[in-house]
């Protein structure tokens, strides 16, 4: 998570600014050249299997810093979310590729309980989904607060698969998040360019979240979870 840890020191000002940092790649510059790799690796294989686990953790490391601009009412996301990345990080080693992971966790039957690497892959996927649905919303209109964007894409993506007591505790983060400018400036991004970054996330994070989708469903298993 080095990369994203690096993001999340400069933008809470814990890191000193210098020449590098001003002339390096923001962070969706990067997410978004990530996700895109990702893509392109997806649509170059006919078969299922070929996305390997540490490429992919890369990727996603990048995304918590997301979370973190957000502010309070995605914290519980971002920890989650960070938790969930480290220990597919940490399966890399060993198992080479998504494939290898689920198809451990069917053998044992062992891929909705807690802690198995492919509840965590589903979790990670969930947060991938979160921001592609912010963004969305985002991108739809041009109101300065970010409550009701943000409130409708987890509605839409992780409310169904959280207890009483987390839904509760983000609705009243809704009311903490940042403004629409305070997100860019966070991200040291303009209106024009993070409508173009946002779009580029969109579609390239669609292909990924897809796959990881299709690995349970190919496998007779149902993502009421």
């Amino acid at each position: 998570m080095i990369l994203g840890l690096k993001y999340r020191a400069a933008i809470d000002g814990t890191a000193e600014m210098s020449i590098d940092d001003a002339t390096s790649p923001t962070p969706l510059s990067s997410i978004v050249e990530a996700f895109e790799k990702l893509s392109k690796i997806l649509d170059s294989q006919e078969e299922e299997g070929d996305l390997h686990l540490d490429t992919f953790c890369q990727a996603c490391s990048l995304v918590s810093i997301l979370f973190s601009c957000l502010g309070l009412a995605f914290k519980f996301a971002e920890m989650e979310y960070v938790s969930k990345v480290d220990n597919l990080l940490q399966a890399s080693k060993t198992y080479d590729t998504l494939v290898h992971i689920l198809d451990f966790d069917v053998a044992n039957d062992t891929v909705k309980s807690p802690g198995s690497r492919s509840r965590n892959l589903r979790r990670v996927r969930q947060g991938l989904d979160l921001i592609r649905a912010i963004f969305e919303n985002f991108l739809a209109t041009d109101d300065n607060s970010l409550r009701e964007a943000a409130s409708t894409a987890y509605a839409q993506v992780c409310a169904p698969y959280h207890t009483w007591a987390v839904r509760t505790a983000v609705a009243a983060g809704m009311y903490a998040l940042p403004s629409r400018n305070q997100l860019l400036m966070s991200l040291k991004e303009t209106h024009e360019s993070a409508e173009i970054k946002m779009k580029q996330y969109i579609r390239a994070s669609l292909p990924v979240i897809q796959y990881i989708d299709n690995l349970y469903l190919s496998r007779d298993i149902v993502l009421d979870w």
